[in-house]
């Protein structure tokens, strides 16, 4: 039976050690006609995922009992493409970094604007929408050939799919997002706003930095030959990030 229910058609997943935390989402989410499903630790769910194919979103705490929500990331990660948004107390830089090194995909931190909070929803689920089934980006067009200095990379924007050097490179959602927007915008310098509010299509704050520096982390260690002097996505100081 197909649970989708509401204006806007959505299968939640609330994970939360806290019930009045699954409590206030439950209530906030389902006000804004999405179908929510909760578990009050990481066992539970992975299990939910498992039971629940059609989710589009999954909110999910680190500090969870029998295992914890990084665990549990990596586990959903697994099963699912859906988009992992963490929800949680933990706001440092090694908890985040955790977050979206086990397949997260983006972050906010406890006390949460409300307003913030559906922002974020609501994009995720979007973007998941557009990229996640049909396996195309928006125009359908393939980003084609990519070689830079002594890195070979083939990103097939259609598929969505990319090589390096004739081996496939793992990358999740956001990370993909992230590159196909530098590719489509090659030669030029772009600064961390444009950048997050295009690929995240939400609202930028000082905050957003560090979404945009993590990502580009990532895709460093995966696509440079030598992440620590990158010669794929260079930094212009002061004014961004730069694709040649």
């Amino acid at each position: 039976m197909d649970t989708r229910q509401g204006a806007n058609g959505g299968v939640i997943l609330v994970a939360d050690v806290e019930p009045e935390i699954r409590q206030l989402l439950h209530i906030l989410l389902r006000n804004k006609g999405y179908q929510v499903i909760e578990a009050a630790n990481g066992r539970d769910a992975v299990d939910m995922v498992d039971k629940h194919p059609e989710l589009d979103l999954i909110l999910l705490d680190i500090m969870m009992p029998e295992i914890s929500g990084l665990e549990a990331c990596r586990r959903i990660r697994e099963r699912t493409k859906a988009p992992i948004l963490f929800l949680t107390a933990r706001n440092t830089e090694r908890d985040k970094g955790a977050a979206y090194d086990m397949g997260g995909d983006d972050y906010l931190a406890k006390p949460f604007s409300q307003g913030e909070l559906l922002m974020k929803v609501t994009s995720l689920i979007r973007r998941y929408r557009v990229y996640g089934g049909a396996g195309e980006d928006e125009s359908g067009d393939s980003a084609g050939q990519w070689n830079g200095a002594a890195d070979a990379l083939t990103v097939d924007a259609k598929a969505r799919r990319v090589k390096k050097h004739g081996r496939e490179v793992k990358l999740t959602d956001k990370e993909l997002d992230l590159l196909l927007y530098l590719l489509q915008h090659r030669g030029e310098i772009l600064d961390i706003k444009s950048i997050y509010e295009a690929v995240w299509q939400s609202k930028y704050m000082p905050s957003s930095d560090n979404n945009v520096m993590v990502y580009i982390q990532r895709l460093r260690k995966k696509l440079e030959d030598d992440p620590v002097n990158p010669t794929l996505i260079r930094t212009v100081y002061g004014r961004g990030y730069q694709v040649d």
